[in-house]
């Protein structure tokens, strides 16, 4: 008996193809394509030490540019792009630096996942093309675009896109989540909307781009990645790795319903694979959808998956991370009370939305709404620009001049030598605990004004339009308001001599810079 168990099992082996047992690995090389044909030419050459991933373990090239990863019948196998090369674009802008391996497909869904892949190629190759790549260089930034039709694909493009089309001195481009609502055919229209920006474009997966029809978090993704990729990937770019997670867990494990703020193992073990062939003195630049940081109305993320992030990183001296979801802008400085494990404390970016409050109120000059965020934030963008392993960036309000930093709000006029409770209000995009805001009037002397957590003025008068007009505005009233977290306040002086007065607003941001804007109001006699 026990001979005929051996000699069935190696007759079983030997009928096993070549190709049957080679699924269970992946086999390839990554090279240089010189001619940029994404074919492996005889003159073109394998690059050693070059990363490659199937989602979980992370390998590196050999001599000859050749790698071997096991894989299952769900895998999406990636090259992390190193600094000396870039990877191809299609004509969508998207880089092309993964192979998706479902020689099933994807389960039946609402909204189609990918089609049947078939046996994986004998040799799964990828192409890099060589490039000097700056070290000084700047990324454009969007959260959450989140159209829900095609007419706010149309808002999208023309309130935002258009205005950053074909933008030069701009490496690349990342949306960080929420890429449209719900309705994940309007990823194409995405697709063909964010190409005119004419950069390479990574994307982040969103809570509103996932599969709803599934029970298990870790198919929640297949329509983003049929259209988009891997939803966990990493690259590289000058002395900066980028790590690009889903930390949406869907359905919540709490409960089977909605979902809630996390990773799953498997994720973060990618995460600790691919950081164990990372320099230390490299800057390591987080994106996801979801922020990490806690919330006073909840518990929006798993509080055990942050911790073991945080415990991956804490060789790590220079990180960054960002996320959106919310539609307002924060910057979060994370400590010990949070699982943070250095002395220097960590710098979360919530980054807003660029659809800013859901494509919601009065339509501006071009017909678009001017969607302004819940906490007075006007809709916008970000420019992250790195230099080696630092960081500074910029708020762009879309549609303004690249110097409005706040959103000034005073009295229009006051009563001469009148006692007044009226104040300026100094709302700084990019604001944080940290910066120190001063505002002075008419040349006066600079007065420090002072941080208060409380609703925008602006953004009040705006609903207050909405709720006391007596005709209809727009399509729809901006949302209710949240507690602005970058706002400064002073009281007005009314003891000046009557006439019109300049206010000037001077903040001093995290990064050292001066800013500054002006406003004015006037004093009239009573």
């Amino acid at each position: 008996m026990k001979f005929l168990s051996i000699f069935l099992l190696v007759t079983v082996y030997l009928c096993l193809t070549p190709e049957t047992m080679a699924q269970n690995r992946a086999n390839g090389i990554v090279y240089e394509d010189l001619n940029r044909n994404n074919k492996k030419d005889r003159n073109e050459k394998g690059i050693p030490n070059v990363s490659v991933s199937n989602g979980v373990e992370v390998v590196l090239t050999n001599t000859k540019g050749e790698y071997t990863l096991p894989v299952s019948n769900d895998n999406i196998i990636f090259v992390i792009k190193p600094s000396t090369h870039t990877v191809p674009v299609n004509e969508l802008n998207q880089p092309q630096f993964y192979y998706i391996h479902k020689p099933n497909g994807s389960p039946e869904l609402k909204f189609a996942g990918t089609t049947p892949t078939g046996a994986l190629p004998k040799s799964l190759d990828f192409p890099l093309i060589p490039i000097s790549e700056k070290e000084q260089f700047t990324m454009l930034v969007f959260g959450d675009p989140q159209p829900y039709s095609e007419t706010e694909v149309d808002y999208f493009y023309r309130g935002v896109v258009k205005e950053v089309e074909n933008i030069q001195g701009v490496e690349f481009g990342i949306s960080l989540g929420d890429l449209v609502g719900d309705n994940l055919d309007l990823h194409v229209p995405y697709k063909n909307a964010i190409k005119h920006v004419g950069i390479p474009w990574y994307n982040v997966i969103g809570n509103h781009d996932e599969n709803y029809d599934v029970t298990t978090d870790s198919l929640s993704d297949e329509t983003f990645e049929r259209n988009f990729g891997p939803a966990n990937y990493a690259f590289n770019h000058g002395k900066v790795h980028f790590i690009v997670l889903d930390d949406i867990l869907y359905p919540d494990p709490r409960d089977q319903k909605g979902y809630w703020g996390g990773f799953r193992k498997d994720q973060l073990d990618f995460v600790e694979n691919n950081l164990k062939l990372v320099p230390k003195d490299k800057l390591i630049v987080l994106a996801f959808h979801i922020p990490i940081s806690e919330d006073e109305d909840g518990d929006p993320f798993r509080d055990a998956d942050r911790e073991r992030l945080f415990q991956i990183l804490k060789d790590f001296p220079f990180t960054l991370s960002m996320s959106a979801h919310t539609h307002y802008q924060e910057q979060v400085f994370m400590g010990k009370e949070t699982g943070w494990l250095q002395e220097k404390k960590h710098h979360h970016f919530n980054v807003g939305a660029s659809c800013g409050d859901w494509y919601s109120g009065k339509p501006n000059e071009n017909g678009v709404p001017l969607s302004t965020m819940r906490d007075g934030t006007p809709k916008g963008y970000v420019f992250m620009k790195f230099d080696q392993n630092k960081y500074t960036f910029d708020y762009k309000v879309a549609g303004k001049p690249s110097d409005q930093y706040f959103e000034i709000f005073a009295p229009k006029v006051v009563g001469h030598n009148q006692r007044s409770s009226a104040g300026i209000y100094a709302n700084f995009f990019i604001g944080s605990s940290n910066d120190q805001v001063f505002c002075r009037v008419s040349d006066g002397d600079w007065k420090p004004m002072h941080r208060i957590v409380v609703q925008d003025p602006t953004y009040l008068h705006l609903l207050h339009e909405w709720d006391f007009s007596d005709e209809v505005i727009g399509d729809r009233r901006p949302s209710n308001p949240v507690d602005c977290q970058h706002l400064w306040g002073i009281g007005v002086p009314t003891k000046l001599p009557a006439g019109q007065h300049s206010i000037e607003i001077k903040a001093i941001d995290m990064f050292g810079r001066t800013l500054s804007q002006k406003s004015s109001y006037r004093i009239a006699e009573r």
